[in-house]
């Protein structure tokens, strides 16, 4: 590299310029700004600044190629902080306590779903994972109640919780996933008196305490995995953003059963 200058630099100045300007580089990519560095005299910093200046005015796309590098190196942390936490929290996530469990409970293949009711992509996968629990009677579904898009999910997921006092969680929850449209606390409880729910018993068991207890420790299980959105599935033990195709669906499940 040519450094164009009317006072010399020495060969330390040079190796201290080339680890200034990577580090400048990494800096921009985020946005932050960078102090002077205390090593170097304000003649040297000024003359730096210049050099690094001039060399990306002339090479602009080292600036993008620096942010892919860095998103790159960032995704690949969170997908390897993601891993190593879901090692941790598999059993938990296998066999949660509330037992929100549909399909064969001894199924040899288990799928884990966090889901909100109001999740349009939820609904949309929701046919898709009826269709795979019929086809497949060793499949084993494990859903997460994780109500984020406002009060009326929370209302949802208490109602769904409070249902299995009364052993009607799995025909309530395809009700709620099957209703097109946002569900609001008058359509939850017509949902509810649909498929056979005493509406009294319902609402007095949605004020207890552990449900909210297991919300809230739903959300914490989803902050520890970084997972932002719905819905996001845990299959054997990958963690899988988003919604998916039905053949994709199967061939995740297929590669739990025949890994390699």
């Amino acid at each position: 590299m040519f450094f164009p200058s009317s006072q010399p630099i020495s060969l330390p100045s040079i190796f201290r310029v080339l680890g200034c300007f990577a580090v400048i580089i990494g800096v921009l990519s985020q946005g932050v700004a960078v102090a002077d560095d205390e090593d170097f005299s304000t003649s040297e910093a000024q003359q730096i600044k210049g050099l690094v200046r001039e060399y990306i005015l002339e090479n602009p796309e080292i600036i993008a190629e620096a942010i892919t590098l860095l998103q790159s190196k960032q995704e690949t942390a969170k997908t390897d902080r993601q891993q190593a936490n879901l090692q941790q929290l598999l059993p938990a996530l296998l066999n949660p306590p509330e037992n929100t469990v549909i399909g064969n409970p001894d199924g040899n293949v288990t799928v884990v779903e966090f889901f909100d009711y109001n999740c349009g992509y939820c609904k949309s996968m929701f046919e898709t994972l009826l269709d795979t629990l019929q086809d497949d009677k060793e499949l084993r579904l494990v859903l997460i109640e994780f109500p984020i898009l406002g009060p009326n999910s929370v209302t949802a997921s208490k109602a769904a919780l409070a249902s299995r006092n009364q052993d009607l969680y799995g025909p309530f929850h395809q009700a709620m996933l099957s209703h097109r449209g946002s569900l609001n606390e008058a359509t939850i409880m017509t949902l509810a008196r649909g498929v056979g729910l005493d509406i009294n018993q319902l609402q007095s068991d949605m004020k207890d305490p552990d449900i909210d207890q297991i919300i809230e420790r739903n959300r914490a299980i989803a902050q520890q995995l970084e997972i932002n959105g719905t819905p996001a599935f845990v299959v054997g033990d990958t963690l899988v953003p988003g919604a998916v195709s039905g053949e994709q669906f199967s061939q995740l499940i297929k590669q739990v059963r025949s890994p390699g």
